[in-house]
């Protein structure tokens, strides 16, 4: 057999290995996603999100809510109508695609675009695929980082191959994205990215120009130079403004199609009046400002310096520990014959030292509470996850000013500074929402560290040798807390009204919604009485006003929303509210056949009922408390109730019903 063809052959066993190992890696970062979708049964957002997917429309829908988040309910509303989306674990795997999506997208763009090794690349998905914190029903992020994630690799593609037809599919896609949720606005200052890099080719061009005439003397080379410097400034102009002149036409375009069917289906002017109201719901949702929303993110960075500067010690004084080693060395060396053994011995010292550090700034993190080992709650990765965004945000700002980075690393780095900022503008969650878009992040920050790891060596300054190894082990050991941290985190945390599930013992068998859906003992029973009291009085299918924090019974007991599944929201204020009520009242009298269900938590019906020292025997939180008492919207309900005759017709320990 030749040589030729012993290569060939051991080529495809090679091929044949890595597409192994892909399938492998794709496969898992599929169904990984997929994991928890039979876990826990959520009353806010899960519940509710679904509702105004099967209920699309004005009638069921607040406006504001449908307008504001108009393609995402679309693209809902289309998952309601598969097979098995009227099951929550139906829509739950419908839903949970679009994290299989984004792991996927991410992974090929890292690994076939960006040249990241396979590994580092699956590693920085899975992690990603773990922080995912938030429940699919709130889909209108998950469809909002899928839109995002598009524009970034169509910039990153589009500029770096000089493809205006990308550049115009990412204008498209940030378009989009104004539609799938209406803040996603602060999303059009990518376009800085397409200024950035455009600059970038003009410093390297004008580098080179100042190389070429280097050798040129005379007024030859000043002459020659400034023709070609002002040449560079003319193709600089030129591309900056036919590369944002093809991205804004994209996004226009987008916007130009969605609003055009906006008009022909609602017309513009009921738009303008949903998008109008979200803008005046900051008068009593105070945390939706822009300034609570931006100090809300840069509050958390700055108290995550406690922690930081703390790490930063640690790695101090392994420089130094490892400084004095070598100092050490250099005084015995010229004493000793054996400078190669000597160094051997230097350098295990040095590895050794720095592990041991290491080693005990992770146990010091975890003594002193930087992590929780509960990873059922957020404090399991709050810490870490903003010491990770920091990081990140260093890192990229560190590639991007490094002269000799390669201009498409610097492209990408600034991409991934921009993801990082602005992806939790636009939200009241602190830095929640950008820790929960992490698909190129991770993989890029793991290969970054994998890079440092492998050719940061030892330097001098000012006659010291100054090694990278405490560097590398202080970094190591952060990376590998983190990385357990989000594992344990993404195996154990299912989103329940704010925090993570505590229980999964029970299945409710009287409700088709909820089959094969596992929850807690208490729960299970909530929703076993009420359901069995729904199929036996034919209410599915009539429509409900519910109140009390309880928006998702709407979906779980296929009741469409009078108006509104969560009208408790303080972005829905009470005079829409009053408005929203007196037309319900209108079609009540209209239409003798109609008469929505009334449906209040309990609490909320002991204090209507009895008021509140009925309330207070119920030990209600503070937070309920102040929802509960003198709440405007509820002695509304009461009001409606009381004037039309309404009757308690069911009552178990959590849900109370009037007809």
């Amino acid at each position: 057999m030749t040589d030729n063809v012993k290569n060939k052959i051991a080529g495809t066993g090679g091929q044949s290995h890595r597409r192994l190992w892909e399938f492998l890696f794709v496969a898992v970062l599929v169904l990984y996603p997929l994991r928890h979708i039979t876990w826990g049964l959520d009353l806010w957002d899960t519940g509710y999100g679904y509702a105004n997917f099967e209920y699309m429309g004005t009638r069921h829908m607040d406006p504001m809510w449908l307008f504001s988040t108009y393609l995402t309910t679309a693209i809902g509303h289309f998952l309601s109508l598969l097979p098995g989306a009227k099951t929550l674990v139906g829509m739950n795997f419908y839903t949970g695609l679009s994290i299989s999506l984004l792991a996927v997208l991410g992974y090929y763009f890292c690994t076939k675009v960006l040249k990241i090794p396979a590994g580092l690349a699956f590693l920085g998905e899975f992690t990603a695929v773990s922080f995912c914190w938030c429940p699919t029903g709130s889909f209108y992020n998950y469809v909002t980082y899928v839109f995002f994630l598009v524009s970034v690799i169509c910039l990153y593609l589009g500029l770096s191959r000089g493809k205006g037809g990308l550049l115009f599919a990412a204008g498209v896609a940030l378009g989009c994205n104004v539609l799938a949720r209406f803040s996603n606005l602060p999303e059009a200052a990518m376009i800085v990215g397409v200024w950035a890099y455009g600059i970038i080719c003009w410093l390297e061009e004008r580098k080179g120009i100042a190389q070429d005439c280097g050798g040129v003397a005379g007024n030859a080379e000043t002459e020659d130079k400034k023709v070609r410097k002002k040449a560079a400034d003319r193709r600089l102009r030129k591309k900056l403004l036919q590369d944002t002149g093809v991205c804004l036409a994209g996004y226009l375009t987008a916007l130009l199609v969605l609003f055009g069917y906006i008009q022909i289906r609602y017309g513009m002017d009921a738009y303008v009046r949903g998008i109008q109201r979200l803008f005046s719901m900051t008068e009593v949702a105070t945390d939706y400002t822009a300034a609570s929303m931006i100090l809300g993110m840069f509050d958390w960075y700055f108290q995550n310096l406690y922690w930081e500067l703390r790490m930063c010690v640690f790695l101090v004084v392994g420089m130094i520990a490892v400084g004095l080693l070598e100092f050490a060395a250099a005084c015995v060396r010229d004493s000793f014959a054996g400078k190669d053994t000597i160094k051997k011995v230097l350098r295990i010292l040095e590895w050794a030292v720095s592990a041991l550090l290491a080693v005990i700034m992770v146990f010091w993190l975890y003594r002193q509470g930087f992590c929780a080992t509960e990873y059922t709650h957020y404090g399991a990765i709050i810490w870490p996850g903003v010491t990770f965004l920091t990081l990140t945000l260093l890192v990229t700002l560190w590639r991007i000013f490094t002269p000799s980075a390669p201009k498409e690393e610097k492209l990408v780095s600034g991409l991934i500074f921009l993801i990082v900022l602005i992806t939790s503008l636009g939200s009241n969650n602190k830095l929640y929402p950008s820790m929960n878009n992490l698909f190129l992040a991770l993989p890029y920050m793991y290969w970054q560290f994998y890079r440092f790891c492998k050719y940061a060596g030892s330097f001098r300054w000012k006659r010291v040798t100054i090694s990278a190894a405490p560097a590398k082990c202080i970094f190591g050991g952060f990376f590998l807390l983190f990385f357990i941290q989000v594992g344990l985190f993404g195996r154990s945390f299912v989103f329940v009204e704010g925090t993570g599930v505590q229980e999964l013992s029970a299945q409710v068998t009287s409700n088709e919604t909820l089959q094969n859906v596992w929850m807690s003992e208490e729960r299970a029973g909530w929703m076993q009485e009420i359901s069995e009291y729904v199929n036996t009085g034919g209410l599915a299918g009539k429509d409900v006003l519910l109140y009390g924090q309880i928006p998702a019974l709407s979906y779980y007991l296929q009741m469409p929303a009078a108006f509104n599944p969560w009208p408790d929201l303080d972005s829905y204020q009470i005079a829409q509210m009053e408005e929203d009520m007196l037309k319900m009242q209108e079609r009540m009298d209209a239409d003798a056949t109609y008469r929505p269900v009334v449906l209040l938590e309990k609490k909320y019906a002991v204090y209507l009922e009895e008021g509140e020292a009925a309330l207070k025997a119920m030990q209600p939180t503070e937070k309920e408390w102040e929802y509960i008492v003198d709440n405007p919207k509820l002695m509304l309900i009461g009001k409606f109730m009381e004037d039309h005759g309404y009757e308690k017709t069911f009552e178990n320990e959590k849900f109370v019903i009037y007809e």
